[in-house]
């Protein structure tokens, strides 16, 4: 019986890895509709939101099936909650990547991001697809020092949002208020979709641990 329980366990985490390649997925073309006004790209990040919804079903049911008949204490209990916890962070992560698919879709056929602001919201994508990627990883291996890595790493992100940020408020800025809007909301749908990396890193470590990072104890 034990054994069958402890199967299930896995069995999650490997349908919240797989639901991280999903969104892995979802960031880079969502970014690739953005910055090339690609309406069929966007088109298919949104619908592809489903597939995730689904498998965030897929893990809630099992989770609250084996609460509900395992009963599960201690560290098998502290496991399945943060899973719970970690799938709706992942959904929230292809909720985000919709988001930048709509406002890429919203001003087809122009490009939503201006030709100088590109480079930047460029790489937030890049940071965000690799920490989605990286995400998938800690969670299949339960890997604690990689999760701790991932925290360290969002400086950069938080980084280009402050530089995101200085640009559009600059005395040089020419495209209006419509793109500068389009700019801080992308800005911060990238930065939440790595703040929501951080935190099911971080949920990782605690199953492992039973502990969070200093920081993120209020998480």
């Amino acid at each position: 019986m034990r054994e069958a329980f402890h199967e299930q366990l896995d069995s999650i985490f490997s349908d919240l890895a797989e639901i991280c390649h999903e969104v892995e997925t979802s960031v880079r073309l969502a970014t690739q509709a953005l910055l090339n006004g690609d309406v069929e790209v966007a088109e298919q990040v949104i619908a592809a939101d489903d597939k995730i919804d689904v498998a965030r079903e897929r893990v809630e049911d099992t989770a609250f099936s084996l609460l509900s008949l395992q009963q599960p204490v201690a560290g098998d209990l502290r496991v399945v909650v943060s899973a719970l916890r970690m799938v709706s962070e992942l959904e929230r992560m292809g909720d985000l990547s919709v988001h930048v698919a709509k406002i890429a879709r919203l001003r087809v056929p122009d490009i939503a991001v201006p030709e100088e602001a590109q480079p930047t919201m460029a790489r937030m994508g890049e940071v965000a697809e690799d920490m989605v990627r990286r995400v998938a990883a800690v969670i299949t291996d339960r890997d604690v020092d990689g999760a701790i890595e991932i925290g360290r790493d969002d400086e950069e992100m938080d980084q280009l949002r402050r530089g995101s940020f200085a640009q559009l408020l600059g005395d040089d800025w020419q495209h209006g208020v419509e793109a500068a809007v389009d700019i801080a909301l992308l800005g911060r749908y990238y930065e939440r979709i790595a703040d929501h990396a951080v935190s099911v890193a971080n949920r990782v470590i605690f199953v492992v641990t039973g502990q969070f990072p200093v920081a993120s104890e209020s998480a």
